[in-house]
Parts: structure tokens; sequence; C-alpha cells
């Protein structure tokens, strides 16, 4: 338990630095982006009749740091501002806080991710177990092709496909937006019915789209499990298949919950392109229209939330790994 906590500080304290370190990245890349946004706001509200003053207030407010003032001023003001968990306020939302839009459109990126990943893991692995079984079989070649088309077709083509597809030639699924309009807002049928329908699609696409990679994974680590001594012992004290198997999947999985991990962290950025073919407003949206928009405050600070949630993927990923892993967790005690 003292390793885990010693750890748990260790990937804590390293995960702060790097959050400091990405938003330091983004203050800058505003600042140095042509024309000044930050100047060229003041001169706007200055042109739209608001005095000096203010308009460096409202710029202020903003983008979280005073347009006046030496770079350093501006940038401990920035952080002091993060540190309170202020990013400013966001020019395409009617000024409300960075905070605000970016979990208003995180609930719309969070489940569909989370369901269609673990769908497809879930179908991956035990679709990736039977593949290296019967490898020498016409169901392992079936199953291992299917995994290698699918990994090799880009999201955003998949997304297009089964939006064509089902939306279009067979419109038997809706391929726009998170819900119908007709239903009031609600914890009523109709309303979770329409949002349940208008998550199919994506929920889909983000499981096609890790299929693919799952299956070839496990198969891989299944094949080579099955290479182990204590395989080979079990089968010559005449164990039945049914916990031989149970052996070879539990020890296999085991490289795969690190990947899931990070898998959830990373798609929380790589939603862009499905949500912008069913129009899904969430975070990969969101991000997309705040570069068009020029929106710098809510583009830092969506850039920011994807960095912290890879950072945290990470760390919940190391720490899972050493609490299943008994070998890992031993190494550790020794070590230590």
């Amino acid at each position: 338990m003292v390793v885990i906590a010693r750890r748990l500080a260790g990937h804590l304290a390293r995960g702060v630095v790097m959050i400091l370190v990405v938003a330091t990245i983004s203050f800058f890349i505003v600042r140095s982006i042509p024309g000044d946004p930050v100047a060229a706001n003041v001169q706007k509200l200055v042109q739209q009749g608001m005095d000096q003053q203010a308009a460096e207030q409202a710029t202020r407010v903003l983008y979280g740091f005073q347009p006046k003032g030496s770079l350093w001023e501006q940038y401990t003001q920035y952080m002091s501002g993060l540190l309170r968990f202020d990013l400013g306020q966001s020019i395409t939302h009617a000024g409300a806080p960075v905070t605000q839009v970016l979990g208003e459109a995180a609930k719309w990126t969070v489940l569909p991710v989370l369901v269609g990943t673990l769908l497809s893991f879930l179908v991956g692995i035990l679709m990736g177990v039977y593949a290296a079984i019967k490898r020498s079989g016409k169901l392992g070649d079936v199953l291992a092709i299917s995994g290698s088309l699918l990994h090799g077709i880009p999201q955003y083509v998949l997304g297009l496909l089964l939006s064509a597809v089902f939306a279009t030639l067979i419109p038997i699924l809706p391929g726009d937006g998170p819900v119908d309009i007709l239903f009031e807002p609600g914890f009523n049928a109709g309303y979770i019915g329409s949002l349940a329908q208008h998550a199919v699609l994506p929920v889909l696409t983000y499981a096609l789209a890790s299929y693919g990679g799952w299956i070839l994974a496990m198969k891989s680590s299944v094949v080579t499990v099955l290479g182990d001594d204590f395989i080979l012992a079990a089968e010559l004290r005449g164990m039945k298949r049914s916990i031989i198997f149970r052996y070879i999947a539990r020890n296999a999985i085991l490289p795969l919950f690190t990947i899931l991990a990070l898998s959830l962290g990373l798609l929380l950025g790589g939603a862009v392109f499905i949500e912008r073919i069913f129009n899904y407003p969430g975070l990969g949206l969101l991000l997309l229209d705040s570069i068009t928009m020029r929106d710098y405050a809510l583009m830092g600070g969506a850039f920011l939330l994807i960095t912290v949630s890879i950072i945290v993927a990470n760390i919940l990923a190391d720490l899972f790994y050493s609490a299943i892993d008994p070998r890992v967790r031993s190494g550790e005690e020794v070590s230590s």
C-alpha cells in the first residue's frame, strides 16, 4: 500500500508539472499569433464605442490576462487565473465562462466515447482470443482479416460510410445532432429514446474504429501466452479446456488494460472528425469551432482539458496495471 501511495504521489507531481507546461505553451502560442489577437480585440471594442480602459478590462476578462504590461506580468495573471480554474470567457458563447462551455460539451463526448470504447474492447478481446486459438482454421483467418481491415480504415471514413448507409441510403437512424428538437429535454421516454437513437451512429463509429486494434492486440498477446510454460504444464496435468481458457485470457488481457485507459484519454481529442460528421456538440466539435472562430480562450481551455484527460489516463493506467498484475506489484515491493 505504501508503494502504491508513493507511486501515486510521484505521478500526481509529474502530472501537475506537465499541465503547467502545456498551459504555458498555450499562453505563448496565443501571444505569438500574427496580428496580436489581444490587441486586435481591444481595438475592436474601442471602435465599437467602448473607452480604452473598459476595452482593456473586457479583454482581460476574455483572455484571462491584462493586455498591457510586460509579457511576464500577463503570464503570471493568466496562471493565477488558471489556479482558480478561471480560463477566461468565450467570445463565441456570449461571454460564458470557458469552464462552463467545456463542461457542457464534455458530457456529449464522454458517454459515446466510453460506451463505444468499452463495447469494442469487450468484443475485441473475446474475438481476439478465438482468433488466436483458432488461428490455423477459417474462423481465425476471418477474425484476423476483419480486424486488419477495420484497423486500417480511418475514423472519419467509417463515420462517413455509416452516415451514408444508415442515415441516407437506408434512413433508419438519425445522422445529425444529439437529439430531436421535437422532444422536451428531461427525464421522459421520448427525450431519452431520441438521445439513444442519435447516439447509435457515433458510438458504432467509435466501436468499429477501435475494434480492429483490440482484436489484433489480443490475438498477439494470447499467442504469446500460449507458449508459456504454465499453459503447457496445465495441459499435461489434464486440466479442463475451460480452465485453461480462463488462464490464457486472464494473463493475455493484462497489457490491454493499460492500452484501454490510454485510449479513453486519447479519444477525447480524437473525437473531432466523428463529432463533425454527426454534428455532435462535444469537445471535438467545440475545439474545431473555436479554431475556426479564433476563440483563443476556448481553444486554450479545450487543449488543456484534453491534455489533463491524457495525463489522468496515464496515471490510472499505470496504477491499475500495478494493482492487477502481481508480478509488477511484487517487483515494486522488492525494489522498495
